[in-house]
């Protein structure tokens, strides 16, 4: 296959490194904003260089097979549109746009276009969030009654990306909410959302807060918490715990957690906590883009397509509007159900 990468950050450049050793790939194209930047992506993994609109025109090359987009949030919208215009499959990563407005224009381009969309909601492709997944569904918990998500950074993001990141709801705890319905298996009805800017003065500068809870309730009564943060100190700690009437579970819970107990008898904190997402989730990253090429090629449905963005930002609004209006907010007060 030919695949083209536009995007060429910290995450691009790991899925340019994913896909040029991947068997399927016989060729790749890399191509950023910033044609430097792309430079040392392509001589970092043997790809060639290109200039963002031969991805869609072939610039004498050829149209790639698939198309995977890691560019800045604000540019994802129209290259999503143009890809299916160009009836390009394409993987994303999240999010389409950070508004509604802007997710449903890119949903209406790859319907028209019958293109396809995978999203990168990477836990999806995670053994220990698979795993939570059967087991509800096996019944193996009995009764979901609690559900409690952790997403904790260990620093700040740079001051400068706040403003374009739409927001600790939409940026980051956006995955909580795409997971927690995938291990579930149900939909949010209520949320009611609370946040705190009491830590580096950018994030008040912003208009974002440092660290936010949501409590969430599903659509069969089931209670959900999540919780995040950008100033987890101890490491990067990411967790789901499933309670039911006949059992629990976590997932996230292995040596490398951030995490201490309190007890005498308790395990004491690890050697070598996850420092960020790209090592906590590494084999997820290479199993989604496994999973794209194959969906590409016709072997596999779409694990996570576009409305499945659709359904998580729209929980990620309600908690803004919850947070602002301090007041629960159901999900049909939120257009694009």
């Amino acid at each position: 296959m030919r695949i083209g990468l536009i995007g060429t950050g910290r995450i691009g450049t790991f899925h340019a490194e994913v896909l040029s050793r991947h068997p399927a790939v016989d060729s790749l194209l890399v191509a950023d904003a910033d044609p430097e930047r792309a430079a040392v992506a392509a001589t970092r993994t043997g790809a060639s260089a290109v200039p963002v609109d031969a991805m869609f025109t072939g610039g004498g090359r050829g149209l790639p097979d698939a198309l995977v987009i890691c560019s800045a949030t604000a540019a994802h919208a129209s290259l999503i549109a143009r890809a299916a215009r160009a009836g390009l499959p394409v993987f994303c990563e999240k999010p389409i746009a950070l508004d509604l407005p802007g997710t449903l224009g890119a949903l209406a381009e790859v319907e028209a276009a019958g293109s396809i969309l995978q999203l990168g909601f990477m836990r999806r492709f995670d053994a220990g969030y698979g795993e939570a997944r059967a087991a509800v569904r096996d019944g193996r918990l009995g009764r979901l009654h609690t559900v409690r998500a952790v997403t904790s950074d260990p620093a700040p993001p740079p001051a400068d990306y706040l403003p374009l990141s739409g927001g600790l709801y939409r940026d980051c705890l956006v995955h909580d909410f795409d997971i927690l319905r995938w291990v579930t298996g149900r939909e949010v009805s209520k949320v009611y959302a609370t946040g705190s800017d009491a830590g580096p003065a950018m994030f008040r500068a912003a208009g974002d807060v440092d660290t936010a809870a949501a409590l969430l309730t599903l659509d069969d009564g089931t209670l959900a918490t999540a919780t995040a943060t950008r100033c987890n100190g101890a490491g990067y700690d990411v967790r789901m715990e499933l309670a039911g009437e006949l059992d629990q579970i976590a997932v996230g819970l292995d040596e490398r957690t951030p995490l201490t107990s309190a007890e005498p008898e308790g395990p004491g904190a690890p050697a070598k906590p996850w420092p960020g997402f790209l090592e906590r989730f590494a084999p997820a990253y290479e199993a989604e883009l496994d999973a794209f090429l194959r969906v590409a090629r016709g072997e596999l449905a779409n694990p996570c397509d576009g409305r499945e963005a659709l359904h998580a930002l729209r929980i990620a609004e309600a908690c803004e509007i919850s947070r602002r209006e301090r007041r629960p907010v159901a999900m049909e007060e939120i257009p694009g159900g």
